[in-house]
């Protein structure tokens, strides 16, 4: 049922049933007040909506617009052209269709937001102002009315008169703001039949507006897509009839690829991996090269196709040689060297297979390797170490000497490699190589010959102190105190070939006079072992591990020297037993604290159990004991346990001493010499400590087991884990147990069985159960 009629008689009354049936007039008023606002919220909601709708329609839109199809070959097909054309013509109805959808909706915003809030506003909100008013005269009326009711009848006649007469303009008052109150309440009623539904109807005229656009624009659109669907589908018509005569020739291919190569401009082209010397080590490169033979221009370009991108910028250069590189000469296979007319060196590279290494060498009319020991002069575009390496290394040292020892910087900061590469082929010219040691003109900058020195040294076939002394090296800068370093480093440098040692001792004189003068070039001992730690003492291999020890490798430097004086001019000491080597450590740790250099440089430390530490002390003390009583063994083995200092051994061992033939036959559980304790040399047979010194321990079992070839095979546990970088090595986490472990000919490794599989374990991840 509908609201009752309010009738206007009944105001003057004032019944309750009046009262009620405008209490229902004014709850119907404040539902649709409610109404009309929740009504305008979800309007500018469905406004944002179709806004963000659009927005992502046009995107759409433009998308189709920018992508262009290229069809394979030089020309195209009506159809392929129907069909390249297809998203602009997609691209254009979308847009049409949007700028219809805007127009809707910013008339939507005119025509339905705007007149809703006018209507509560103006009519609901005037409607309420009047229900204040209203309220407030009846509370008014209400009030006069009880006061003059309240008036004594012995009041005098007048006072009397004059109140009533207040009394009845109150009531008039009263009863006028009732009617106007009930005339606003019925004109709201009667207005939001037409006033509420009047912009509903327009707004909904307008998404049919935007609907016949659509339908418009889809008739016009009829044609185009009739044409399209007849290029589509001839399209894959197409395709089909020549989808088998593509499958067949890709078969021919497979079965024999070079009867179907495409002609080439090139005499020869493919992938190579081009050897590149660098701070870390050797690295290969993978380029992608070609060859014109009448030109002789080798052009190389860095690409990998993994990561499908160049790895930098092309280089090209004219050949001048090419010579097929023996297996025996170097580790990789399908090597062949290069030699170019405007690069200095040798650029080594390395086919994917034999029959790729040939074919290449036959267009760049390669011959085989002819080699001359006995070869003293150098080729041309080489580094050596012979007299012009030697003549090169001097003019550099000479001219930074005499004209730039006090230059900051000197070393650390680089020239431009194009003049460095200049001043290289002048000096490594032959012709000028037997000029004196002086003539480095003034017009070269220090810079220059700083960064040629130091280029020519990573140009060395190896690094100057060689690649399997490294680790030897490495390990001693390990060692815990600076006296066991230095002693250990100057017994390895005696070891270096004749040319590497004086080379080295030749620019370790001279980086000490650059550290003389650190106060005016800033190049102190420390900065120049960081310069020139990864050019002498590069690894053969670029890894994580040798990026880790790039530390280590400049504190050999440094050491080198500060220490070059008695490393480079005096021999070196006999190599101290394991015992007297852990006294000297004792004694050391015991007089004064380590400095910062003399602390240990372990990247592991493992606190050895009071039980294990108990047994090694007993041992140490038995092997003093028997010094002490027999202390002219030692003395008179000194002179056969001197280290081989010409001994081409490539992995540095020393001449073993032969075992003392005193030994029990049957040695006790308890003995030093039991299987089932670490085992000891005699005090007659000192060790070496160049490649069996431990980062944590002065004592270690396995150097007792290198003495003697016999000795049974033992089992070990890993202390830490260890991944392996090479095929040769074991990984393993710390806990895993080794089975026959015995000595390599590595130094610094031990040889071991893990879960079936053989291979090297280093030395110091290890403890002998």
């Amino acid at each position: 049922m509908g609201l009752p009629a309010l009738e206007f008689s009944d105001c003057c009354l004032d019944s309750p049933h009046f009262r009620e049936t405008l209490k229902s007039h004014e709850a119907e008023l404040d539902k649709t007040n409610k109404f009309i606002k929740e009504l305008i919220k979800d309007g500018k909601s469905l406004i944002t909506a179709l806004k963000n709708l659009s927005s992502a329609k046009r995107k759409f839109a433009d998308s189709l617009n920018e992508f262009k199809f290229q069809c394979i070959g030089d020309a195209e097909t009506d159809d392929e052209m129907c069909i390249a054309r297809s998203l602009q013509e997609f691209a254009t109805v979308l847009r049409n269709l949007e700028d219809e959808r805007i127009r809707m909706i910013e008339n939507a915003s005119e025509v339905l937001i705007t007149p809703l809030e006018k209507f509560r506003k103006e009519q609901i909100g005037a409607a309420k102002e009047a229900k204040k008013k209203y309220d407030k005269e009846t509370e008014k009326y209400c009030g006069i009315l009880e006061k003059h009711l309240n008036l004594s009848s012995k009041k005098k006649e007048s006072q009397l008169q004059e109140a009533d007469s207040q009394v009845d303009l109150v009531r008039q008052h009263f009863y006028e703001v009732s009617l106007e109150y009930v005339f606003k309440v019925q004109e709201v009623q009667e207005r939001k039949m037409f006033e509420f539904v009047e912009p509903l109807l327009a707004f909904l005229q307008g998404l049919f507006t935007f609907y016949h656009h659509g339908y418009e624009l889809a008739k016009d659109f009829g044609d185009f897509k009739t044409q399209l669907t007849i290029s589509i589908q001839n399209t894959r018509n197409r395709f089909e009839g020549t989808r088998s005569e593509v499958e067949s020739l890709m078969k021919k291919m497979k079965e024999n690829p070079l009867e179907h190569k495409t002609i080439s401009p090139y005499t020869m082209e493919g992938y190579l991996y081009v050897q590149e010397k660098r701070h870390f080590g050797t690295s290969w490169v993978k380029h992608y090269c070609t060859y014109q033979r009448d030109s002789k221009q080798i052009t190389m370009v860095p690409f990998d196709q993994k990561s499908g991108g160049k790895g930098g910028e092309d280089e090209s250069v004219t050949l001048k040689s090419c010579t097929r590189r023996k297996t025996d000469s170097i580790e990789k296979r399908f090597c062949f060297d290069v030699e170019a007319v405007d690069r200095p060196g040798v650029i080594t590279m390395q086919a994917l297979s034999e029959e790729d290494r040939r074919l290449w060498m036959e267009a760049m009319d390669g011959r085989e390797p002819v080699y001359n020991s006995n070869k003293d002069s150098q080729s041309e575009g080489t580094a050596q170490l012979d007299s012009i390496g030697f003549s090169i290394i001097r003019k550099c040292i000479h001219a930074v000497e005499t004209r730039g020892i006090n230059e900051q910087g000197l070393y650390r900061i680089v020239g431009v490699n194009s003049r460095v590469q200049k001043l290289l082929s002048v000096l490594m010219d032959p012709k000028t190589a037997s000029e004196t040691e002086t003539d480095i003109c003034a017009e070269w900058e220090i810079k220059t010959i700083t960064s040629a020195l130091k280029t020519y040294l990573r140009m060395l076939p190896g690094p100057l102190m060689m690649y399997q002394f490294q680790r030897s090296f490495i390990k001693a800068a390990k060692l815990e105190n600076q006296e066991s370093r230095v002693s250990e480093i100057h017994s390895l440098v005696h070891r270096l070939p004749e040319k590497n040692r004086q080379m080295l001792q030749l620019l370790m004189n001279h980086l000490a006079n650059v550290a003389n003068n650190h106060k005016q070039n800033l190049m102190t001992v420390a900065n120049l072992g960081v310069v020139f730690g990864p050019t002498l003492l590069r690894p053969q291999e670029e890894t994580v591990a040798a990026i880790m020890d790039i530390k280590f490798q400049n504190i050999v430097i440094e050491i080198l020297i500060e220490n070059h004086e008695k490393i480079f001019n005096t021999v070196p000491d006999m190599p101290l037993t394991n015992a007297q080597l852990h006294l000297s450590r004792k004694k050391s740790s015991d007089s004064k604290p380590p400095s910062c250099s003399e602390r240990p440089l372990t990247l592991f430390h493992t606190v050895q159990s009071a039980e294990k530490q108990e047994q090694r002390n007993s041992i140490i003390n038995s092997s003093l004991e028997s010094v002490s009583s027999n202390p002219n063994s030692i003395l008179n083995s000194s002179s056969s346990l001197q280290p081989n200092m010409n001994s081409s051994d490539p992995d540095l061992a020393v001449v073993k001493p032969t075992r003392p033939n005193s030994l029990p036959p049957n040695p006790s559980p308890t003995s030093p010499l039991s299987p089932s304790w670490p085992m000891f040399s005699a005090p007659s047979s000192p060790m070496p400590t160049s490649s069996t010194s431990s980062d944590s321990s002065p004592v270690r079992p396995e150097e007792a087991v290198r003495e003697d070839s016999s000795t049974p095979f033992r089992k070990a546990k890993a202390l830490y884990a260890c991944k392996a970088e090479h095929d040769s090595e074991l990984s393993f986490t710390a806990g895993m147990v080794f089975d026959n472990v015995h000595p390599s000919q590595e130094p610094g490794w031990l040889e071991g069985t893990l879960n079936g599989k053989t291979g090297l374990i280093p030395e110091n991840y290890v403890e002998f159960l």
